[in-house]
């Protein structure tokens, strides 16, 4: 059964290749589409579209469904198209013809989008919470490790001296900024756009502005074919913010594979979270840095993928957007578990010390003496030519043990209070505790 079938079915062959995986990912939406249902019916009862006792036994009999998703007893049953078809079969057997009237005033389009919308932006949430346990394990690796000194690289040549407290604190800061991108994609996914109906608007006299503020949305597409057209590019945009962290969740994990080498040998892990040879008893392999690598160049593509979805698209609804739900959904889980293993895995993360006491370090305080000797009145060109010719003539043997780095992010002064701000400012703009507040008002 569809929503839109009237007499006439479609060949299997139709109806197998349109539906494709949509059943798989229509689950994850169910609790999203009972959530725009109610609104929509409590807003259809205040404008005579159905009764008060209508209205208070499709929100009881919604509620009853929300609870049956909770509990893992609800599935789309074999013929049945999609999520919005189940709910209304599940509630026109229950209720009577009462179920058929829902859909009144809406279209499968905008409540694919309104269902969507809301799964973005609670998958935008847990996104955000997760990197929020990771950015305090960072900033607490950070201060832990401040005063290990290890080598900093450049061309993946040996370049100065840095600590594993500005490693650490590296990636939380990249976190913090991270999430502007992701505010972005929440912006977009929080705005409403049940009432544009199948991108025209209805002559029916929808109350917009309601449904805005009971699904708790920021705002919403004023624009009918806007609001549409919104679909694909929330998509990207989220794409886009997924990919950030991907990003430097991807540049963490490829550090950890080359430190972990013998030739480094600047962390370890315990036996347990590595994997050995099937012949050779000394591996120690980083398998799991190696597969958040891999993976999070998957999501890296996610952009890419959804833009060239779009390319051929024109103003209005394809059924080409069907398959953003592909690339869309599954990285979202693959991101989230990327950061959650990197937050497990270095919740055990061993750093070695006096890594740069070793002569075979001594050069990564070049600059070092450089910045000594002009700071000792010598021309910087002469120092550095001086320097340079030391090295050369292997006559440079610097003190390993002394360093000075005092300005704002620096060995000396990692200004962790002030990363710390920043992720705090940037969490707070999501503004998730007064949404959640506002969906559990209307669940009760």
């Amino acid at each position: 059964m569809k929503l839109w079938q009237k007499e006439t079915g479609s060949k299997k062959e139709v109806e197998s290749f349109t539906i494709g995986r949509d059943p798989e990912f229509d689950v994850l939406l169910a609790p999203f589409d009972v959530l725009g249902s109610m609104a929509h019916a409590q807003m259809l009862s205040t404008i005579g579209l159905l009764t008060a006792e209508e209205n208070e036994i499709l929100q009881r009999g919604l509620k009853d469904i929300y609870s049956e998703i909770e509990k893992g007893q609800f599935e789309i049953a074999p013929g049945v198209e999609d999520v919005h078809s189940q709910v209304e079969f599940l509630l026109t057997e229950r209720f009577g013809d009462v179920g058929k009237k829902l859909h009144s005033g809406r279209s499968r389009n905008d409540q694919v989008l309104v269902d969507l919308k809301l799964y973005y932006r609670n998958a935008v949430k847990e996104i955000v919470e997760e990197c929020t346990e990771l950015f305090e394990l960072l900033i607490s690796l950070s201060e832990k490790h401040k005063n290990d000194l290890m080598p900093g690289y450049t061309h993946t040549q040996l370049a100065m001296p840095s600590s594993f407290g500005l490693w650490f604190s590296s990636f939380a800061e990249g976190l913090s900024e991270d999430m502007g991108l992701l505010k972005a994609a929440f912006d977009l996914a929080n705005k409403n756009p049940l009432g544009s109906a199948a991108g025209y608007g209805s002559s029916f006299p929808l109350n917009r502005t309601m449904t805005t503020e009971l699904l708790a949305f920021g705002d919403l597409h004023h624009n009918v074919i806007n609001a549409q057209n919104s679909r694909g590019k929330t998509e990207r945009t989220l794409g886009f913010a997924m990919a950030g962290l991907a990003g430097t969740l991807n540049r963490l994990a490829s550090d950890v594979c080359i430190f972990m080498n013998q030739h480094f040998a600047f962390i370890g892990f315990p036996d347990d979270l590595t994997t050995g040879s099937s012949i050779m008893p000394h591996k120690k392999n980083p398998d799991v840095f190696e597969l958040i690598r891999a993976k999070t160049n998957q999501i890296q593509a996610i952009p890419n993928a959804v833009s060239l979805l779009l390319t051929n698209t024109t103003t209005g609804y394809h059924r080409d957007l069907q398959l953003l739900k592909e690339e869309i959904f599954p990285g979202i889980e693959t991101l989230k578990s990327c950061i959650r293993m990197t937050s497990f895995m270095l919740n055990s993360i061993k750093v070695k010390e006096n890594i740069l006491a070793d002569p075979f370090y001594k050069h990564l305080f070049s600059v070092e003496v450089v910045n000594d000797l002009v700071l000792r009145g010598v021309p910087f060109r002469d120092a550095y030519k001086q320097v340079g010719m030391d090295i050369e003539s292997d006559l440079f043997n610097p003190d390993q043990s002394k360093l000075n780095h005092t300005h704002e992010g620096s060995i000396g002064n990692l200004n962790l209070e002030a990363i710390k701000q920043k992720m705090d400012l940037a969490v707070k703009q999501f503004n998730f505790t007064s949404i959640n507040q506002v969906i559990m008002h209307m669940l009760k």
